[in-house]
């Protein structure tokens, strides 16, 4: 008897789902990605992105009337974080805009209110006080939309949190991050392997990066602060983990302790895509897309942001910055309004992202923004309501997913062969 074929009637599971969106990416960090995501229900929920747009129901209003807005697609509490800016001076943002498209504003909202519920337990809540933070969050959203500037946080005006974190960023040097990931070998430093921060890259890899810096700084005005160093597979984020990634030495300003460490990550698209129907830039690249969208929402550009390519694939190519300086709500110690002032922070952020790239390529005019933070009392409660129903199916998702061990054994080794 033949196989029964599946029809369009059988919904496949999220397990399914998820290992075929994550087909054919690099099986080491593959592996290290899935045993993230059954850590716990947040880890898992920054892993799938691509079932939440997915599972967005396009049946409600909710998601299809709001104006539009240039979204960065991956919004949860954990893709905040500061950074150094081309000016070299420290700026506290949305720090992810790899999945960035137009799309429905509400989309992006109920993406981080859903995070705030399902990273309840991470952040050691309970579970009505993650209901407040979510309004807390919609309300300064609106009240910097109907105020109708784009502003910035900056470390002389900062406060609780985030004044904290700026603080150290700017205290801590771009050697302390060197004596991190690298090692000194005969006089000469090399990336450190060891599967924490980054995996060793082949012969042919280290080769074919090196030769792709060169040609990219040939058109730079100091094309020797791109000479290669050294190269490696690059370990970060948990949504990311299996793209083509490298951390790169470079012999920056000189050896060894001006040098410099630089994030080369390769662009396939933004999960968001293809639940879209709406009409997108004909961008050059991926790259050129996640580029653009992050230079038009930051007050500031990240040092040495460029959009990349090498042959059919595109690359976006920062400075790499450390780790910790992602904001760790976790760090909330107890007091709530510490915790309520960075979750307003992050709202007033997101809403300043919308105004500063208003009118561009098909986005809201502020004036249609400013409108729509005013009748905030309209849809913020079905915001609200959708980001808790959500969160249950992704605790029902992770949940599926742990008890999924052969599935994904399965899978990986498939990958691996």
């Amino acid at each position: 008897m033949p196989k029964k074929e599946r029809t369009n009637a059988e919904p496949r599971s999220a397990v399914q789902r998820i290992l075929a969106f994550n087909r054919g990416r690099d099986p080491e960090r593959l592996a290290l990605k899935y045993r993230a995501m059954q850590h716990d229900p947040f880890v898992f929920f920054r892993g799938t992105c691509h079932l939440f747009y997915e599972d967005l129901p396009r049946d409600r209003k909710l998601f299809r009337a709001p104006p539009l807005a240039w979204i960065c697609g991956d919004l949860h509490f954990q893709n905040f974080g500061s950074y150094k800016g081309d000016n070299r001076l420290a700026y506290f943002d949305v720090n992810d805009f790899d999945e960035g498209c137009l799309a429905p504003v509400t989309w992006e909202l109920a993406r981080f209110l859903t995070s705030l519920h399902v990273g309840a337990d991470t952040l050691k809540l309970k579970r009505r006080t993650s209901r407040s933070l979510c309004r807390c969050f919609l309300d300064a959203y609106a009240a910097a939309l109907v105020d109708g500037k784009a502003r910035w946080i900056e470390r002389d005006i900062a406060i609780g949190m985030i004044r904290d974190l700026l603080e150290a960023v700017r205290s801590r040097s771009r050697r302390d991050l060197l004596e991190e990931r690298t090692g000194m070998h005969k006089g000469r430093r090399r990336l450190r392997t060891d599967g924490d921060k980054a995996f060793p890259a082949s012969k042919a890899e280290r080769e074919r990066i090196s030769a792709f810096v060169r040609k990219f700084a040939a058109t730079e005005s100091d094309p020797d602060f791109f000479r290669v160093l050294d190269c490696a597979r690059r370990i970060a984020g948990t949504g990311s983990l299996g793209i083509e990634r490298y951390v790169i030495l470079v012999a920056g300003k000189g050896s060894p302790d001006d040098n410099y460490l630089l994030d080369l990550k390769h662009q396939p698209g933004s999960a968001v895509a293809p639940r879209l129907q709406l009409q997108q830039p004909k961008w050059a690249s991926e790259a050129q897309r996640a580029v653009a969208i992050q230079q038009r929402c930051q007050a500031i550009a990240p040092a040495l942001l460029r959009a990349l390519r090498l042959g059919k694939r595109s690359y976006t190519l920062r400075e790499l910055m450390p780790s910790q300086d992602r904001l760790e709500l976790e760090s909330w110690n107890g007091d709530l309004a510490r915790l309520e002032c960075a979750v307003a922070d992050m709202g007033r952020l997101i809403a300043w992202a919308d105004l500063r790239s208003a009118a561009r390529d098909g986005a809201a005019t502020p004036d249609a923004l400013i409108a729509f933070g005013r009748a905030a009392r309209k849809w913020a409660p079905g915001v609200l309501d959708y980001a808790a129903e959500y969160a249950e199916r992704v605790e029902s998702d992770w949940s599926a997913f742990r008890a999924a061990d052969a599935a994904v054994a399965s899978a990986l080794a498939g990958e691996d062969e």
